[in-house]
């Protein structure tokens, strides 16, 4: 997806608050199968989950291709390396960020870094996921189940806890609990607390144009083999309730 909406070559990869990197890892390992010297600089705020990406990168043998830094994401200014051709936020990341202000001066760094890429040559695009609807406010429990290697089962429950279009913010959270072979369970209740801004579409696209960005794109959440193109669709056509990938073009 990321090669299909850029359109080129891309070889640098910024992905901010990346987590466990696991899109920075894809990425080098996808180029470097390609015959590529791609590259990724993934940032995030909290050591303990970036020392997790560093020590995946390393197993892996991708760590000489992935640079590091725990920082805040949406107010770092300067880096050892700042340059990219695609910078993306998954995870709906972006809802972290509550201020338009605020938002549109993320976005205008982001635009400076990817003016940065192709050898200064620029040309980059931002992605990012996003959702929206009614259904994102109202209260909501999804469940799911899934087997580990070592044969635990590992029940996910993804709660809507509250909601307010008026204001779009949501609290959302994630629970788990681990049953083991031998019978024994452990709960991690809200293990992880989303506070959230759903953005409209139409007030990121004025932040995107306020950062100097030339076009918002939106696409349909799809995966894409490898060659195919990505299409934008209009807002208009998105379903009632929806996930989308946004690009920010700059060129």
């Amino acid at each position: 997806m990321l090669h299909a909406v850029h359109g080129q070559r891309p070889l640098v990869l910024r992905e901010d608050f990346c987590g466990t990197a696991a899109v920075s890892r894809r990425w080098v390992a996808q180029g470097l199968a390609r015959g590529e010297l791609a590259r990724a600089v993934a940032t995030d705020l909290d050591p303990p989950t970036i020392e997790h990406a560093r020590a995946a990168a390393s197993r892996e043998g991708f760590l000489e291709r992935i640079e590091f830094h725990t920082l805040d994401s949406i107010r770092a200014e300067v880096e050892t390396t700042d340059d990219a051709d695609v910078i993306y936020v998954g995870n709906f990341s972006l809802s972290e960020i509550h201020d338009e202000d605020l938002l549109t001066a993320y976005l205008k760094r982001s635009r400076r870094r990817l003016a940065m890429g192709n050898h200064g040559f620029g040309g980059g695009v931002f992605v990012c996921d996003m959702t929206g609807g009614p259904a994102a406010y109202r209260p909501l429990e999804l469940t799911r189940e899934h087997r580990t290697r070592a044969h635990e089962t590992v029940t996910y429950t993804w709660r809507h806890e509250t909601g307010d279009p008026t204001t779009h913010r949501v609290r959302n959270s994630i629970s788990f609990r681990i049953s083991t072979a031998d019978g024994t369970t452990h709960d991690l209740h809200r293990a992880f607390i989303y506070e959230w801004r759903l953005w409209p579409l139409d007030t990121l696209e004025r932040a995107f144009l306020r950062a100097g960005y030339k076009a918002m794109e939106v696409y349909p959440h799809v995966g894409l083999a490898p060659g195919q193109p990505a299409t934008p669709i209009r807002t208009a056509d998105l379903p009632t309730d929806w996930v989308c990938y946004v690009v920010g073009r700059t060129a």
